[in-house]
């Protein structure tokens, strides 16, 4: 099932998605939240008709770096041996449609095409076996990155987690189980011309691997939100600029680069 979020008439609910088509697509309304029991209302809108808002609102992003060696080849780094992680606030999250402002401080913002797991229920010390209990879903996201200030700074707190630094969505994708998860296509494009192209089958540490690594030390909340790395091909977004994630089996998600206002 596709869950996604969004507004309309003022008014924020879940909806499920429904429809093949692009431009048939319809949402039927969700009674209650998606982390608990909950039923469909009947009650049906067009995907057009409404304003798609980031699949969930999370607590925390916990993002992991260096999770695709080519990747961290390409940014002169070694493959960590242990998963690695930072975070990226909540005021960082946005939805599809929305701007990626381009940060005042930095001259160099870079793009992260990335597989986001969704968090579905409270957990901490999650063991290996158990990790897909505690998964709802799977969407898209972009770390977008001050590379510059990245390189710059020893804590990421800037560079990767500036408002509007990341875009998540279109939907949480439920059908996919976590053996199906490890082993996607993942790409990126800037004005329609690819920059990213791998398969989460290469990322150094698994799924499991990262769910187990950050529970051991924090408990997880349902629409908590983890990124697993990006492969290889990063590169620049410049103001103007339309860049789309795309994962295979979930979805698009698009947004726009402007300048802060």
């Amino acid at each position: 099932m596709r869950i996604a979020r969004f507004s309309i008439d003022g008014n924020v609910a879940f909806g499920a998605v429904e429809g093949d088509r692009q431009d048939e697509l319809v949402l039927d309304i969700i009674k209650g939240i998606p982390f608990a029991d909950f039923e469909l209302s009947g009650t049906k809108v067009p995907l057009s008709k409404v304003r798609l808002l980031p699949p969930v609102l999370p607590n925390k992003v916990v993002a992991f770096g260096r999770n695709y060696a080519d990747h961290a080849k390409e940014m002169g780094n070694e493959v960590p041996d242990a998963p690695f992680a930072f975070f990226k606030p909540s005021t960082s999250v946005i939805g599809p449609g929305d701007e990626i402002r381009y940060p005042s401080f930095s001259q160099e913002v870079h793009h992260e095409a990335e597989l986001a797991v969704v968090i579905g229920r409270m957990c901490r010390e999650v063991p290996r076996e158990r990790v897909k209990d505690v998964i709802f879903g799977y969407t898209c996201a972009n770390d977008v990155t001050a590379r510059d200030v990245q390189k710059r700074e020893k804590q990421w707190a800037r560079a990767k987690g500036f408002d509007t630094s990341c875009p998540l969505g279109p939907w949480v994708e439920t059908d996919i189980d976590i053996a199906a998860a490890g082993d996607l296509t993942i790409q990126l494009t800037v004005n329609g011309a690819q920059r990213q192209l791998g398969r989460t089958s290469e990322m150094t540490h698994s799924i499991e691997d990262l769910i187990v690594n950050i529970s051991e030390a924090m408990t997880l909340l349902p629409g908590d939100v983890v990124l697993t790395g990006t492969p290889a091909g990063v590169g620049p977004l410049n103001v103007g600029d339309e860049v789309a994630v795309t994962i295979e089996g979930i979805g698009t998600l698009t947004n726009k680069v402007v300048k802060r206002g």
